[in-house]
């Protein structure tokens, strides 16, 4: 589906159509906070509900980033930001200065910082919309009807014709 294709290619532009998402305070190795693992993208889903399709995604954080919003960290998070912290740290090779070592070196620190916030602490999501109403979703629906619309009317013309031989 042409549309689906469209909200997809939004991870490949970083951005809402024309709109580019905020930059992320912190700098991860693993890549761009939207495609880590792949699973918000993948995650999209077309459905046809009686005479409208709604597009949704299954994995529980894909509203919070597509609208923004805040979240509370939990003892849990706190865990996972020391394992995180541990796993960055780790990769550092002593005594080197190559440009790796500082990258992973401010990682761990970052993921230091968040592990250090009290359980509670509310942490802002900046909005990163990737689904949504937008003036080019309009123009890809409206070319999708247009076309259908001519399918249509061709293959009734063709019909017409041959039933009048």
């Amino acid at each position: 589906m042409q549309l689906a294709q469209e909200f997809d290619r939004n991870f490949e532009r970083k951005g809402f159509f024309d709109k580019k998402w905020p930059a992320t305070k912190h700098q991860y190795s693993r890549g761009s906070l939207m495609m880590r693992s792949g699973k918000l993208r993948r995650g999209i889903k077309a459905q046809v509900r009686g005479n409208s399709i709604v597009f949704t995604n299954s994995m529980p954080y894909a509203a919070l980033h597509n609208e923004g919003g805040e979240i509370a960290v939990t003892a849990k998070m706190k865990r996972y930001f020391w394992a995180m912290h541990y796993k960055a740290g780790g990769a550092v090779v002593a005594g080197s200065k190559s440009q790796r070592n500082k990258r992973l070196s401010d990682e761990a620190g970052q993921w230091k910082a968040m592990a250090l916030l009290k359980v509670g602490t509310k942490i802002k999501i900046e909005q990163r919309q990737f689904i949504g109403h937008h003036p080019q979703v309009d123009a890809a629906v409206r070319k999708i009807v247009d076309h259908n619309v001519q399918e249509l009317a061709t293959d009734l013309a063709n019909r017409m014709r041959r039933s009048s031989r």
